[in-house]
């Protein structure tokens, strides 16, 4: 009997050819818009975090420009006349040193470059330290509707708090139909369809000192290389189950039983036990899970009347903190299997079985 594939998340990846010509180019480096998250510049200015300290000095007509790339830009270059990478969607800021240059320039000069500059696709401009811009600044952005914002903050802890809050706000986001936990520090999904058991495996989870984290929806975005999962706003610390209804698990269990957000590490998969299905027993299938690009090791673990599942996920958290230590018991087994048949020659056909089903399912996983 062929296999069940799981459908990919929402957000997963696919592969692509990539584009030749001028649509090879990104947009940024076009000019122009990508699509995806984005923040406008009103957003950074009325709702940024306390570090910031910003104030709008100029550019009012600006402030629905839309950021969308987290890394920040210089326009140093830019201001002696090379524009070509100026990006459009990146915060441009002007320290000291791009000050200390334009102050340096003749009126006309400093004039030319910065209307040279603000000729380009610009979301908005910072001006850090608590510095006066320039007036000719002012003058064109105004004219042109390119936010100037001021920040008594010095460049480089300006530069870092503003990176870590577009990065949260630009993060790739999803809503998985799933139920997140911290099972010994270990951020679990646990995925199946809906009446298989997930909430209830997570309760006796919780019962058993784990976690809860999100139950029926989980919100999980990409920072970077990392997926985090939270719960919406909603339904944060509560629980629904049949029979029972919505519990707050945080009143029944205490504060110590849920958590805020975790990051999400593995993904367990309960599906219905099917006679005739094949099942692993070794373990050494190496089977993923992708969510938002970004591809998890997957557990399948048949759900059927006896099997306790909640001791079963738990076991395979284990198994999974041991194995990202470097310790892998299934190949370990496997290996010494082969070592037994390759001392004994005249060992049972069922030994040497075991040890051919060992060695093709290492194969298939290589593969």
């Amino acid at each position: 009997m062929k296999r069940r594939r799981l459908p990919k998340a929402a957000g997963s990846s696919s592969v692509r050819r990539k584009p030749e010509g001028p649509s090879a180019i990104p947009p940024e480096r076009r000019g122009e818009a990508r699509d995806g998250p984005s923040v406008p510049v009103r957003t950074l200015l009325e709702s940024g975090p306390a570090p910031l300290h910003l104030k709008l000095a100029a550019g009012r007509g600006g402030l629905e420009h839309q950021i969308t790339l987290a890394r920040v830009q210089r326009p140093g270059l830019a201001l002696t006349g090379y524009t070509d990478y100026i990006r459009y969607g990146r915060v441009q800021i002007m320290g000291g040193s791009e000050l200390s240059f334009l102050g340096g320039l003749p009126p006309a000069r400093r004039a030319a470059a910065i209307a040279r500059l603000t000729r380009c696709r610009i979301s908005c401009f910072v001006v850090t330290k608590g510095q006066r811009p320039p007036a000719e600044l002012l003058a064109e952005a105004e004219a042109r509707g390119i936010p100037v914002l001021v920040t008594p903050a010095e460049s480089t802890p300006f530069i870092k708090a503003l990176s870590a809050f577009l990065e949260e706000g630009l993060a790739l986001r999803l809503h998985l139909h799933s139920v997140l936990l911290d099972v010994f520090g270990l951020g679990v999904l646990i995925v199946g369809e809906s009446g298989i058991g997930k909430s209830e495996c997570a309760l006796d989870l919780i019962d058993r000192g784990h976690r809860l984290i999100a139950d029926d929806v989980a919100e999980i975005k990409r920072i970077g290389d990392t997926l985090i999962g939270a719960s919406p706003d909603l339904t944060r610390y509560h629980m629904e189950l049949r029979g029972l209804g919505v519990l707050n698990i945080k009143d029944l269990y205490g504060v110590s039983s849920v958590r805020m957000s975790q990051r999400v590490e593995l993904v367990v998969s309960l599906e219905r036990w099917e006679a005739g299905q094949e099942y692993d027993r070794l373990g050494l299938r190496d089977e993923r899970f992708t969510i938002l690009g970004i591809e998890l090791p997957l557990v399948r673990m048949p759900v059927a009347p006896g099997r306790n599942i909640a001791i079963l996920v738990e076991v395979a958290s284990r198994n999974r903190l041991l194995k990202d230590r470097g310790y892998d018991a299934a190949r370990r087994f496997a290996e010494r299997v082969d070592e037994m048949i390759e001392a004994d020659p005249e060992a049972p056909p069922a030994r040497r079985l075991a040890a051919a089903r060992a060695r093709r399912t290492r194969s298939g996983r290589r593969r």
